[in-house]
């Protein structure tokens, strides 16, 4: 018995020889310059109603992003590479854990970025300049409230699309524009309906949109 005992010892040690070494999962690009290319994922509804790295309580129908190394309120614009859109959203959570992958989306963003069916997409991250992250900073003083809300139908690279979607959209509603945001990499088009001075008129409007299939998002506009 002995010599059979030590046999299976030395079996089980080659096999443990043989087997593949474990190795960490790889990282996700770096940030330079502000600019980040990687995989974009999004999480939701069993995450909905839990406490962020923020302290905030994570709402899935908020535009909101987990990053693993991006201070917490900084905000980027996420662009999804195989479609164009784009959309705004603010760090407030750690993440994403899955090696490789550069950002969680919350389930709202993902909507804007047409991701929520194939659940990855490689994606740019663009950190929008300092200016308009100065809410977010540690001890900033608390703003009031939102001047006006804008309904977002679609932030787009190319003028061409959006003013294409503004006109198929103003046949039924005046209010659609296209505004302008600068980023240091990119220019963007974003296809807007608005202003309301009402949060509850932007709803209305939002709610009628998405029953036409739209996947938009009510903006806050701090703008005197």
């Amino acid at each position: 018995m002995g010599r059979s005992w030590w046999g299976a010892v030395l079996v089980v040690y080659l096999l443990a020889g043989c087997a593949p070494m474990r190795t960490s999962p790889p990282a996700p690009p770096p940030v330079i310059d502000g600019v980040q290319l990687g995989v974009a994922s999004w999480y939701g509804p069993g995450f909905h109603g839990n406490r962020t790295a923020n302290g905030e309580i994570y709402d899935q129908y908020e535009l909101t992003a987990a990053h693993r190394t991006l201070p917490l309120g900084t905000r980027v614009m996420v662009t999804n590479l195989s479609n164009g859109r784009a959309v705004e959203v603010r760090i407030n959570d750690r993440g994403p854990f899955v090696g490789g992958r550069a950002i969680d989306l919350s389930y709202a963003a993902a909507c804007v970025l047409h991701i929520v069916g194939p659940g990855t997409a490689r994606v740019r991250i663009e950190v929008l300049p300092p200016a308009t992250q100065v809410a977010e900073r540690t001890g900033a003083p608390p703003q009031p409230p939102p001047v006006r809300y804008l309904v977002q139908v679609a932030s787009l690279a190319d003028p061409a699309r959006a003013q294409h979607l503004r006109r198929v959209l103003g046949t039924r509603f005046p209010d659609a524009h296209v505004a302008l945001l600068d980023t240091d990499a990119t220019r963007y088009y974003r296809v807007l309906m608005g202003p309301y001075a009402l949060r509850a008129a932007a709803a209305a409007r939002s709610e009628m949109m998405t029953r036409l299939g739209y996947p938009v998002v009510i903006m806050e506009d701090w703008r005197p």
